[in-house]
């Protein structure tokens, strides 16, 4: 959530910013700062009101030790008056602060300056790429053929028991699955993350923490009687084990890593590009997260898309960093910089990571703070990041991997998983 500060500082400057995300946000800053007027002037006129109660308090003590009692019975009534006058103002600033706080989780985090102008993704900056993309023959099969052959994930048993973007993972299908998980976790604390095992399910207070609420309340599964949600990802019950929290700067960077089941309600189109593994309702991932100084939030950002670099690289993958554009970030990003891997049978780039500076955007809706050196409580900043998703990366080990013999393993995993190849 933007401060209020922000915004009346430079509103225009907001305005600006937003507008490269294509928000238009002058009606809802202009609303913003009027009910700031209407706070302000109601706290001025309640303070005095206040002060001039104390004075009559005083006035009745004295006339009644004088004796006058009518004129002390006159001036409660005074007061009475007073008070009635005092609520509505009261009313009034709970209104105006309220009606801040509602507008405000409606508008966006706002872009920073190397974020690209653009509407689409076709507008995305392809920062650096590396990889080699394997030569595959002209019967090489998709990942969801090749699950099929080598029994690895039953798609049809899924929606059997579930339904569509479900699947079942089976024998060296599961044990990849579970070999990925361990060997991300093992890099993450080995980078100086510290492991986290977080709630599959969290309070609405948490979804609106990290801006899950109320911006994708509809891609979020449910549980209506216990008013809980299923998390879209380790970030929101991560970053939230610092809210409403005071830290100290010598805490200052705190660095998490948690592998958990993801659930998205998303549906999305139909085709190739929602087949087999490219687009599911659960799947695994390792989520990394930051909560550092704000001075020191764009050198994380630049350690974390490293890291993650690392990770593809050992995975031997083709890969790509994007940095996207204003019109296909999303609404609490300040920066996001997305990892696509190249799936080799599809002839696509799948996208396995993003990774995002948030600023002060989620802080201040979670109220994740630290206190400085000089006493000063400020907001931090957070930043996460995917490291890794598993599906697409699943999809693009197994398709470009693929020989004759059978599926390689790439020699980073084998100790995981415990064999070389899938035959």
């Amino acid at each position: 959530m933007l401060t209020l500060a922000a915004i009346k500082e430079n509103p225009e400057e907001i305005i600006r910013k937003l507008a490269k995300k294509h928000f238009d946000a002058r009606e809802a800053i202009e609303k913003v700062l009027e009910l700031d007027k209407v706070r302000r002037a109601s706290q001025v006129e309640l303070d005095a009101s206040l002060s001039n109660l104390k004075g009559l308090a005083a006035q009745i003590g004295k006339l009644m030790k004088e004796g006058n009692v009518a004129e002390a019975e006159a001036v409660k009534q005074q007061v009475a008056d007073i008070k009635e006058a005092n609520k509505k103002l009261e009313e009034n600033m709970t209104s105006a602060e309220n009606g801040i706080t509602e507008i405000l989780l409606s508008v966006p985090n706002t872009p920073c300056d190397m974020v690209p102008e653009g509407r689409t993704a076709e507008d995305n900056l392809v920062e650096r790429s590396g990889g080699v993309v394997p030569a595959l023959p002209a019967d090489a099969m998709p990942h969801w053929d090749l699950a099929r052959k080598y029994d690895l994930i039953d798609f049809e048993l899924g929606v059997k028991i579930t339904g569509a973007g479900f699947p079942v993972y089976k024998g060296k299908g599961a044990r990849l699955q579970r070999a990925l998980i361990s060997f991300f976790l093992d890099n993450a604390r080995e980078a100086g993350y510290l492991e986290i095992q977080p709630p599959y399910v969290v309070n609405a207070a948490s979804g609106y923490g990290t801006g899950q609420l109320p911006d994708k309340e509809g891609q979020m599964y449910h549980c209506n009687d216990d008013d809980l949600y299923l998390i879209p990802t380790a970030e929101v019950p991560v970053t939230n084990i610092y809210r409403d929290v005071i830290l100290d700067e010598a805490q200052l960077p705190i660095r998490n890593t948690a592998y958990s089941a993801c659930f998205r309600r998303e549906a999305g189109s139909y085709g190739k590009d929602v087949r087999g593994l490219n687009r599911l309702h659960q799947f695994d991932k390792v989520e990394i997260v930051q909560i550092q100084h704000p001075d020191h939030s764009y050198e994380s950002l630049t350690e974390m898309v490293n890291y993650v670099q690392t990770l593809v690289e050992k995975l031997e993958l083709p890969w790509r960093i994007l940095r996207l554009c204003g019109g296909d970030m999303s609404f609490t990003s300040a920066i996001t910089f997305d990892f696509e891997v190249f799936s080799a049978a599809q002839q696509r780039w799948l996208e396995v990571s993003s990774v995002s500076n948030f600023e002060s955007y989620q802080a201040n809706r979670l109220k994740c703070r630290f206190r400085g050196a000089d006493k000063k409580i400020r907001l931090a900043h957070t930043l996460n990041g995917s490291a890794l998703a598993l599906p697409r990366i699943v999809a693009a080990l197994l398709e470009n991997n693929q020989t004759p013999e059978g599926i390689r393993i790439p020699k980073a995993l084998v100790p995981y998983t415990g064999f070389d190849i899938i035959d």
